[in-house]
């Protein structure tokens, strides 16, 4: 189900009714005058220049955004079950579930994360006449989640919170101990949607002992407040405004250079390749670089050359402050049609690093932000709720639907083979404990060859425009060309190499 949260939907009770009348009316009244009928090429160099959009595409992107904007426009809210005895990780941290405590730490840590989703009512995108990114853009919100992950780690205190997470009171999760003669469904902790003051803690187990996960909740610290103005300047840069260097807007406008437009579904690994040209474009990450491995490969001179500002000091300090801190990003295909059951243990160990800042991918052509996992299900965020647009331009402008309060899983089995995964290392040190971290997690599959390897040297440089859909170099598909292959748009831009 789509995660909601409660300022989010404040809109859907009162505006919706009208709106679902409204929409489905107009196309009603454009389908008249459009079907049937096609209106002749016009000649007009002016307009060619221009590339203005035709008639009948006007017509097909008012349709598509009023059907998208009813269909992504509300949710039916359902609370998602998390047992007490397995923990919770959420990128290198894990939680305990058995104390209202520790659940409290859970609830902070994921509602602190930032929720980028369908937005509408922003100015046209450049070349089109498309208002809302509903039904396409689930990928790009996705890779805008994964990069800010991994600003925020970049830019703010270790272990920050937001302090204003108390808010979302209305929280859409229970916990539960499995095989319970009390409730199949699940037993809530009290206090989650009410002052902590009103509620009794849930005893702790005969023994006494405190589990070893649980600790107090932590409270806000001056750290957290301090980094307030931090934290609202990051969720401006990926507004709906043309002018934000990581919105929808630049991010289309740099998918042009692979022959995507507005409207187009677009693959984990064409979106890696999009927010590095982001990040190298912009002047507000001059101190990080973004790199995306190639053939499944990070080349460690690469990295190194990408982000070590002193090249001429030999040897180079691992504590040297002239090293941009770097993003990896690694587009990779985890089975054929489905996921292969071996490198679900591989992937939990990434999930546990700290140096992992999230897996972009989702479930077959539904995209979806996975930071986390318990037991045999991942946990996401949704990217699949059509939010009205917030000028991030006004001062004090509401954070609160830029943060989610309904945590959501899936099984594992039911996860699209083809993601990019994330990491962010600070310096030079960082990152040669996170080649040697995430090498011993990838050791942990039972395949034959690891999803992907750290090696020495450096590699080809294919750049964003290798990974165009119209590329016509060999490439190695998982499909075979048939009218499968040429039907499904979306894996004409996911190219990847086999091993």
């Amino acid at each position: 189900m789509n995660s909601v949260s409660p300022s989010a939907a404040q809109y859907v009770g009162l505006v919706m009714q009208d709106e679902q009348v409204e929409s489905w009316r107009q196309p009603a009244l454009e389908r008249q005058g459009s079907f049937g009928f096609r209106a002749p090429q016009v000649s007009d160099a002016s307009r060619e220049a221009a590339r203005e959009p035709d008639e009948m595409d006007k017509v097909k992107a008012k349709l598509m955004s009023a059907w998208n904007n009813v269909k992504y426009g509300w949710t039916i809210k359902t609370k998602t079950s998390f047992n007490k005895i397995s923990p919770v990780t959420i990128l290198g941290h894990s939680y305990l579930l058995n104390s209202e405590d520790e659940v409290e730490r859970f609830r902070r840590d994921f509602v602190s994360r930032i929720w980028l989703t369908y937005r509408r009512e922003f100015s046209p995108l450049e070349g089109s006449t498309w208002t809302t990114d509903c039904g396409w853009g689930c990928m790009l919100r996705s890779g805008q989640m994964l990069l800010a992950q991994g600003l925020m780690v970049h830019l703010m205190p270790r272990d920050w919170a937001w302090p204003d997470a108390q808010q979302l009171t209305d929280v859409d999760f229970e916990v539960f101990r499995p095989r319970s003669p009390v409730r199949a469904g699940g037993v809530p902790i009290p206090s989650f949607g009410s002052l902590r003051g009103s509620s009794t803690p849930e005893k702790l187990p005969a023994s006494g002992q405190a589990p070893r996960y649980c600790q107090r909740r932590r409270p806000e610290s001056a750290k957290d407040r301090q980094a307030e103005p931090i934290h609202s300047k990051l969720i401006t840069w990926f507004g709906d405004q043309p002018s934000a260097p990581f919105g929808v807007h630049q991010l289309v406008e740099i998918g042009k250079s692979s022959g995507k437009k507005a409207g187009d579904w677009y693959g984990p690994s064409i979106v890696a390749h999009i927010l590095r040209k982001a990040v190298a474009k912009t002047s507000v990450a001059q101190t990080l670089a973004v790199y995306v491995a190639q053939d499944c490969t990070v080349y460690k001179e690469d990295v190194v050359r990408l982000c070590d500002l002193s090249p001429s000091q030999r040897p180079a300090d691992p504590s040297n402050q002239a090293w941009k801190s770097v993003v990896i990003l690694v587009p990779v295909r985890l089975g054929g049609e489905a996921l292969n059951p071996s490198y679900i243990e591989c992937v939990k160990n990434i999930l546990k690093l700290d140096c992992c800042i999230g897996v972009i991918g989702g479930k077959p052509k539904h995209s979806l932000y996975f930071i986390g996992f318990q037991d045999e299900q991942l946990l996401y965020l949704d990217p699949h709720f059509c939010q009205p647009v917030v000028d991030v331009a006004q001062a004090d402008f509401s954070l609160e639907s830029f943060h989610c309060s309904s945590p959501k899983k899936m099984p594992f089995s039911r996860m699209d083979p083809s993601c990019t995964i994330g990491f962010y290392a600070k310096n030079k040190k960082d990152f040669e404990s996170l080649c040697s971290a995430v090498s011993m997690a990838l050791s942990s599959s039972k395949e034959k060859y690891p999803i992907f390897t750290f090696v020495e040297g450096q590699g080809q440089d294919y750049g964003l425009e290798g990974h165009s859909s119209n590329h016509g170099g060999p490439l190695a598909h998982i499909l075979p060309p048939g009218p499968l292959s040429r039907s499904n748009n979306r894996r004409s831009s996911e190219e990847f190499v086999f091993l």
